[in-house]
């Protein structure tokens, strides 16, 4: 099981094992790690899974979609480290990877 590391906005860090085949958002919900709202459950509707990866990061974690593009774009937030976790699958390949969560779902 690969560590993923989640920074909540105020700096509380949680270093969870994360399951591989699940979202990093289910992940960060099934260890009950706050600020990962997934209002939609996981289904790419509403933007509220919003993270940050590390740009080390990002190439690991694969390209955002047309439909994950749209709801980023609603983000005032979004950078371009921005993220929807739910659209992120965890693999071995994300052992050690560092995400930021935003301050609008703290």
């Amino acid at each position: 099981m690969p560590t993923i590391t989640l920074i909540e906005f105020n700096g509380t860090s949680h270093a969870i094992e994360a399951e591989t085949g699940k979202s990093l958002m289910q992940n960060a919900i099934d260890n009950g790690v706050p600020g990962i709202d997934a209002d939609c459950g996981g289904a790419c509707a509403c933007g509220t899974c919003h993270c940050f990866v590390e740009a080390a990061w990002l190439p690991a974690t694969g390209s955002a979609d047309a439909m994950e593009e749209a709801m980023l774009g609603m983000r005032p937030d979004r950078t371009e480290l921005s993220r929807l976790s739910c659209q992120i699958s965890v693999s071995d390949e994300l052992d050690g990877m560092v995400v930021h969560l935003p301050e609008y779902q703290m």
